[in-house]
């Protein structure tokens, strides 16, 4: 199955917007949590979107696999390997280099070298999305090469979710529990772009739908039930669907214009958050203001809007644009049309 898909559309960087807001959201409110010790008031929002957060980024991220699965191998490597490796290593050893310190005193540094070395085969911290994104790309293009038939491949990626795999090797359990997302993005891409349409269309009913699916996730996070084998995968497809049709009727309002931009730059925000995110979690505490919740709420400010200022400023005076734009030498393929010196990281 090759399916045809369209070219980008609004809708989908809304979903990206809102897949990366999430995202961010889990990260500062449990951090700030475990560092107050104690729960906030956005823990339930957290919560609530635990079903379908990682496997509607992964669904999102698949849409567009046909339009280069049939590209030869060195050009996708390029734009599908070699990117996200780019950006995975300088990003891990900024991060390094921020931690590297407490690293240090806590472990020593030839530990603390360890774990460096060790984050190229084990996806290190916040940065394992684009480290398996990259696997997911390689592994549809094989089979894709192979000629193996979707519906084996969904079949097979499904039980490996359902079962679940916990081996200890990050990457292995990551990749059983996410690929059947990502490969059902890829597979029911001219689907999911009808259903937006339709969305568009009969905004009634797409409330209607969005409003039954809230009151069963919310009903499965409330009774602790939504990790069960294959309860979780149908709730992560159902929330797929879901943000599709919430994605699409905010994009065919015309409103919440800087959602649509968050999600077009949405890798910005996922390479750079982790900093302002520990600044403010330092921070906040040490004002004495703010209840948990409310900490939990700036912290997540912060950490989205952060690389947001730190990217239009590079943008603008031009230093630092290795930060998110991939340069000369860390391409392995230039297509003749391609005449800007790096490749955006979005």
């Amino acid at each position: 199955m090759h399916p045809t898909v369209p070219a980008r559309l609004d809708w989908i960087d809304h979903a990206k917007g809102i897949c990366i807001i999430l995202v961010v959201m889990m990260h500062s409110v449990f951090g700030m949590e475990l560092a107050a010790g104690e729960t906030g008031w956005m823990h339930p929002v957290v919560q609530f979107a635990a079903p379908f957060r990682m496997p509607d980024f992964f669904l999102i991220s698949g849409l567009f696999v046909a339009n280069v699965l049939d590209r030869d191998w060195r050009l996708y490597l390029d734009r599908k390997v070699v990117h996200f490796l780019y950006f995975y290593v300088l990003w891990l050893t900024i991060q390094f280099a921020v931690k590297a310190p407490g690293m240090v005193a806590e472990l020593g540094v030839e530990a603390t070298a360890g774990e460096y070395l060790l984050a190229f085969v084990q996806p290190f911290g916040t940065l394992w999305f684009i480290y398996l994104l990259a696997i997911f790309f390689v592994v549809t293009k094989i089979l894709h090469g192979l000629k193996v038939p979707w519906q084996l491949t969904l079949f097979l990626a499904a039980v490996l979710q359902i079962a679940p795999v916990e081996t200890g090797v990050y990457i292995l359990d990551y990749f059983a529990d996410r690929f059947v997302f990502f490969f059902a993005g890829y597979v029911f891409a001219p689907r999911l772009f009808a259903l937006a349409a339709l969305a568009a269309e009969k905004r009634s009913a797409a409330l209607g739908a969005i409003a039954i699916w809230a009151c069963l996730n919310g009903a499965a996070v409330a009774t602790g039930s939504y990790p069960l084998p294959g309860l979780s995968l149908a709730l992560g497809a159902a929330g797929g669907v879901a943000v599709v049709l919430v994605s699409s009727l905010l994009a065919s309002s015309g409103h919440l214009s800087w959602l649509r931009w968050m999600g077009a730059h949405s890798i910005v925000i996922y390479l750079a958050f982790f900093f302002p995110m520990a600044v403010a979690r330092l921070l906040l505490p040490k004002l004495g203001l703010f209840d948990t919740g409310t900490m939990s709420l700036l912290v997540t400010f912060a950490a989205v809007s952060g690389p947001v200022v730190l990217y239009l400023a590079i943008e603008r005076t031009g230093l630092g644009w290795f930060l998110f734009r991939r340069p000369a030498w860390a391409h392995i393929a230039r297509p003749a049309a391609t005449k800007q010196a790096g490749q955006a990281a979005e």
